[in-house]
Formats: C-alpha cells, structure tokens, sequence
C-alpha cells in the first residue's frame, strides 16, 4: 500500500513522496492520520539547527482513526480515535505502569529504514504504529488537539519528576508551546502557576488559558516573582527556554531553601550555565531534568485531552494540508510560532 508521506531530503526542503507502508505485525495497527503537528526538533531539522540524517521521515505527534488491526492487537479496535504517544516492550515486564517507553522520532536515527529513509513517517496519510503506542481520544476533539498528546504527555513526565505539590507555586519561564503546556500540567495538580514571557502574542495566549503572565519587557522578573509571592520566592521552577539567562532567573526566583528546579529545554548550540555548586548544597536546592515520557504519562495527558482540562487549541497556530509540507516548515520556523498542524486527510 503506497501512501503519500512528507519527507525532509535535506535542511530547508520538504517534499511529498508515495511510500510504501509496511504490513502489519500481530501487534500493529493501521492508522488513517487526521493530522500530525510539527515538533521542534523537526524545524530545527528543518532550520538546520539540530543535525538530524536524511532523507528523514518524520512525524510523532499525530492523531487519527484505527483502519485495520493486526492478529493480537487487544487495545484498540477499528474505528477507535487514536493519539500517538511512545513504543514500549509490553511484553517482557509484568505490568504496564511505569514502563520506559522510546521515542519514535529517534528510532532509526542510526540506520535508514529498508527503503533508505531514516526515522518513523507519522506525517502520512496513514501510519502503522504498535498498538501500545495508541491512546484513545474522544470523538469531537480537534485531531490537532488531539496531536497534542506526545508534548503534553512529556510535560506531564517532567512533572512528575518534580516534585512540586498542591498549592505550591511554580514559575516557568517561557510562554511557547511547551512552556504553556508545562503551566497548564502544573495548574492542573493544583499549582499556583506564574509564567514568564516577553511576546505580546504569547502573553495573551497564556492569559485566556488563565495564567498569571509576567511580562519581562516591561518589569524584572524575579522581582515581580518575589512581589507576587509575598517576598519568598517560588517553591519550584521550570525552565522550558534553552538560555544561560533563563537559568540564573530560575536560580534568583527560587525560594531561599529547599526550592526544585525542572530544566525541560534543551538547546541548540546548548546554552552555557555557570552554577556555584555551594548555592546548591548550602540552599539545598533540587535540579531535575527531564526528557521524554512513559506510559503513565501519556496515560494522563489522554484525560486531560479527553477532559477539556484546557482550551489547548490555543496552542495550535495554523492548519496546512500535507501537500504544502514545505509552507508547513516555513510556517513552523518563523519566530513565536505555536504549533503548526499538519493535515493528512480532510475530513
């Protein structure tokens, strides 16, 4: 079965070719992809930022409708609204929960696939995938909402990882995709959720989603953190921007002791941190970093897609149909942008 699938040849050119799709294993199912959106670390593919191989095939963070299922699949049934979040070996360990999951958009990033291409194509019209790496959405969600589990789901890793309880407050500095996303999980355990930002259009998108935004051009923001906190600063920290400023901020808004700090960007070249290791001891600070996501984790970021925890289609930018991959990209690059969704198959 020949399907048309986006493919990144080389930095800034995307195309739209015929693949082959694979037959299913006993474990796999079919997928007609509804939309798939564009993750950082494929722009930055793009960009040229981040070195990936090509040609890649590429796209993890897709949502669509199950068409065939192979002999063992029991998880999912055709028919069923499906998100993808990761691989995982349900086989070997005698329960689902907490199990490491990889992530698809690394595979094959060593070795090229049989037909030459390197990586998983979920940015296809159709897409064979294992079925542990479906979760079940809701018919009446966005598919580009929908597409939101595998980045909500890792900020619900992270904060997990954290620490940070109910009724504790939390800055993250950042209001883009991933920052909004990581304030949101914060919000819904119960956080009191203060978000740093300098873009217009980002501070807006954080307030109609009922965040207190601190607008960094126009106040310093480790005071306005200490002002809002009554003097003691934040119990946690996450910093979903790649930056040595982010960094000391975090440091600067941190209340005096015991304060935790989640470092959930990464960035490319990587940003340099000069930290003195005596702040950490003697202020008995604790740094987490966090990559990825496991079962659990996707888990919850179904219920809170399936729950309308948020209007989460404040972060999906614009919808392009699969044959303009290349205006997609473009689109993507551009500074400030949220996600830009993929459409696969109209409806």
């Amino acid at each position: 079965m020949k399907v048309k699938t986006a493919v990144l040849r080389a930095a800034g050119k995307a195309e739209v070719i015929d693949r082959e799709l694979p037959e299913l294993a006993s474990h796999e199912v079919l997928v007609k992809v509804a939309a798939d959106n564009i993750c950082t670390s494929e722009y930055g593919a793009f960009n040229g930022s981040r070195n990936r191989p090509t040609p890649l095939v590429f796209g993890h963070e897709w949502a669509g409708t199950v068409e065939a299922v192979g002999s063992e699949v029991s998880s999912v049934a055709v028919g069923d609204y499906v998100a993808s979040g990761y691989y995982y070996d349900p086989y070997t360990l005698p329960s689902r929960e907490g199990r490491t999951s990889e992530c698809p958009h690394l595979m094959s990033a060593d070795h090229p696939n049989d037909d030459g291409f390197f990586g998983n194509a979920g940015c296809a019209e159709y897409v064979v995938s294992s079925e542990v790496a479906c979760y079940k959405i809701d018919d009446g969600i966005d598919p580009s909402v929908a597409a939101l589990l595998e980045p909500l789901g890792t900020c619900c890793a992270g904060f997990r990882r954290f620490g940070c309880d109910f009724g504790d407050t939390v800055v993250v500095i950042g209001a883009g995709t991933m920052g909004i996303l990581n304030a949101l999980v914060a919000k819904a355990h119960g956080c009191r959720v203060l978000i740093t930002e300098m873009m217009p259009k980002k501070l807006e998108a954080a307030r109609r989603l009922g965040l207190e935004a601190i607008d960094v051009s126009a106040v310093d923001p480790v005071e306005k953190v200490k002002e809002l906190t009554g003097g003691r600063g934040a119990d946690g920290v996450i910093v979903a921007v790649a930056a040595a400023s982010a960094y000391a901020q975090a440091i600067d808004m941190l209340k005096e002791k015991r304060g935790r700090l989640l470092i959930f960007a990464a960035g490319y070249p990587a940003p340099k941190w000069e930290l003195d290791p005596n702040t950490v001891h003697y202020r008995r600070m604790v740094i987490v970093g966090t990559y990825g996501a496991d079962y659990v984790d996707f888990k919850e970021a179904a219920n809170l897609i399936n729950m309308r925890a948020a209007n989460f289609e404040e972060l999906v930018e614009e919808k392009i149909p699969l044959d303009q991959i290349q205006h997609a990209f473009e689109r993507a690059c551009e500074p400030g942008m949220f996600r830009i969704s993929v459409i696969c198959n109209e409806e």
